[in-house]
């Protein structure tokens, strides 16, 4: 017996989909039949199924394992509950523009027995709501219901098309459970050769004329300037932006990342930024040409250095702002960049920076030798202070700083694991983001991302996702995936990350990851955004705790946690002022690579 659901499954594996990160419930009866069906008939499912206990969870695992596999993967949840359940983590997707498939049921619409799958069950009148679709429409680039069988293949394939399009992100597919339980004929299988057409967009470059401005201006600036935050997500174009840089010495800067866009090597590399009062380059307000290429947030036009000067381009700068797929940054209320830009172009990365590269023009920039020097000064202190920073000792009684532990951390990742291509950082670290992003930085144009968005607990289901993203990729040194996966946290985050459900899932399906978790005792960014706006207010006398922002004095164990979840088998340890942190962060490794299992550091910092 083949169902809808039999279809929707099979369809879902003749269009790529390998992975479904599931949450079951009551709409799923068919789903779960079917499934069972084609492990007694082929000894398997035709995608593999990860069970997940929580739905926030399964879409962060389903949306780190498309960041690193680069295709597509579905996420399964349970009605208008399992919809909201998706919680910040469809916020992430959305924003972090990955194609990922969303599939609810839907409460029964009968309630006499009249189809089968109709309503036995109390839950299936308090789950039946007026536009369940509504619940996440505003974050998917498609919404839509299956109503019957038969359109089921165009369905899926419409919904992926538009996932895989500029500007890419999640889609959302509904069902009603009588329709997932409809018998259908076996012939519905048979898909006509038309239905594998469906192409998403393909990438588009400048104009003739936007490629003899641009190319122009960069030519003939003085002090030209590229700012990023997620080139790096498209990887042919990160070859492109280092050579352009090279050819006409042009500085690069990351505002808010992402994804890894640049070598950290790189000579014209200048430094990261999450856009902090007094953490611009100085180099934005003497820019005299900016290209602004995939960027979300370039500068914020408030901010003051420490000088109390604007940290904002002249009003005499040129500015171009080229994006792949939102130039308008249409799904944000207010922007303000495209505002004072000279031209502003939708156009993909790496077909923007050949088409500029090819335009005759790199080879006549003015300043160039001038230019190249200063600007590899620039690069050499950045990374001097860096390195500075990770070797300062602490007193016995003094916590360990930040950059400390990243330093502690980059070497032992790289004594154990020496190929970078084998490692991959996922970094949720929230006040410490700008510092984990600069040390921890690979010397190659991948090996860190990023959620994408701002809602908190991707990182841990992410880890999970990353793992298998990566053995279905053939990431790493051999092609069998990473020989380690590092997750970076803050204690706030990890509690965030819902984890005894990310753990369980990484001891059930052996995905092992490190996790370091920086404990400064509960949020310090909504404090520091406190401080933003009332520096010599009352709430910057307070502790964290006074101001309801700390978890002291009783701190969760959350090593306890993560051993706790997989009945032992993740490894932990937690490093407070004077405790080995080298030789900890050492085993922790060891214990991933070797041993393959989950490892958990905590390591207290100053508390807020």
């Amino acid at each position: 017996m083949y169902t809808t659901s039999s279809l929707f499954l099979h369809t879902l594996a003749q269009v790529g989909i390998t992975h479904a990160f599931v949450n079951w419930g009551s709409d799923h009866p068919a789903l779960l039949e079917d499934l069972e069906r084609q492990r007694v008939d082929h000894g398997d499912t035709v995608v593999e199924i990860i069970t997940c206990p929580n739905e926030m969870a399964a879409l962060s695992a389903a949306q780190a394992f498309v960041q690193v596999a680069n295709r597509p993967a579905a996420v399964i949840v349970h009605v208008d509950v399992g919809t909201q359940a998706l919680a910040g983590a469809i916020h992430n997707a959305s924003r972090g523009k990955v194609p990922i498939l969303v599939f609810a049921g839907a409460s029964p619409s009968t309630v006499e027995g009249e189809l089968k799958g109709s309503r036995n069950e109390w839950i299936h009148w308090m789950q039946d709501v007026p536009d369940q679709p509504a619940i996440v429409r505003q974050y998917m680039r498609f919404t839509a219901q299956i109503n019957a069988p038969e359109n089921v293949p165009h369905l899926v394939r419409r919904a992926l098309q538009i996932a895989t399009s500029e500007p890419k992100g999640p889609v959302y597919l509904w069902a009603r459970r009588e329709v997932l339980e409809k018998e259908i004929d076996e012939s519905l299988f048979n898909t006509p050769a038309s239905l594998y057409r469906w192409p998403s967009i393909e990438p588009s470059g400048l104009s003739p004329s936007a490629v003899n401005v641009i190319g122009d201006a960069l030519a003939r600036a003085n002090n030209p300037l590229i700012i990023t935050s997620h080139i790096g997500r498209n990887p042919a174009a990160v070859a492109a932006l280092e050579m352009l840089s090279r050819l006409m010495a042009i500085p690069i800067f990351v505002t808010c990342p992402s994804a890894t866009n640049i070598s950290l090597s790189h000579p014209f590399f200048v430094g990261v930024s999450f856009l902090a009062p007094g953490t611009h380059t100085p180099l934005l307000s003497t820019a005299d040409v900016i290209l602004i290429i995939d960027a979300e947030v370039p500068w914020i036009p408030m901010n003051k250095d420490n000088q109390g000067n604007f940290e904002r381009p002249s009003d005499n700068a040129r500015i171009f702002v080229i994006d792949s797929g939102d130039p308008l940054k249409e799904t944000i209320g207010m922007e303000h960049v495209a505002g004072v830009a000279e031209l502003v172009c939708r156009a993909s990365a790496d077909v923007t920076l050949y088409q500029l590269l090819n335009s005759g023009r790199t080879g006549a920039a003015t300043g160039f030798y001038t230019r190249s020097k200063s600007i590899q000064v620039i690069h050499d202190a950045f990374i001097a202070d860096m390195r500075d920073a990770e070797a300062l000792t602490s007193e016995p009684n003094v916590p360990y700083t930040p950059s400390r532990i990243f330093g502690a951390l980059r070497t032992a990742v790289e004594n154990k694991v020496p190929h970078p291509a084998s490692t991959l950082y996922l970094n949720e670290t929230i006040s410490n983001y700008p510092l984990a992003w600069a040390h921890l930085h690979p010397d190659m144009p991948s090996g860190m991302l990023g959620s994408g968005g701002s809602s908190l607990g991707w990182a841990l289901g992410g880890s999970v996702g990353a793992v298998l993203g990566g053995v279905n990729a053939g990431k790493g040194v051999g092609g069998v995936g990473y020989e380690l996966v590092v997750s970076v946290v803050g204690d706030g985050t990890f509690l965030f990350g819902v984890p005894s459900s990310a753990f369980w899932m990484a001891r059930r399906y052996e995905t092992p990851f490190l996790t370091i978790v920086l404990n400064n005792g509960g949020w310090k960014s909504p404090k520091l955004s406190m401080m933003g706006v009332h520096p010599e207010g009352h709430g910057s006398k307070v502790s964290g705790s006074q101001l309801t922002v700390g978890f002291g004095p009783d701190m969760p164990d959350y090593v306890g946690i993560a051993v706790a979840a997989t009945g032992g088998w993740a490894w932990g340890k937690r490093v407070a002022a004077g405790d080995p942190l080298e030789e900890t962060m050492a085993e922790a490794v060891r214990i991933v690579v070797e041993e393959r299992r989950c490892a958990i550091v905590e390591c207290v910092l100053d508390s807020i």
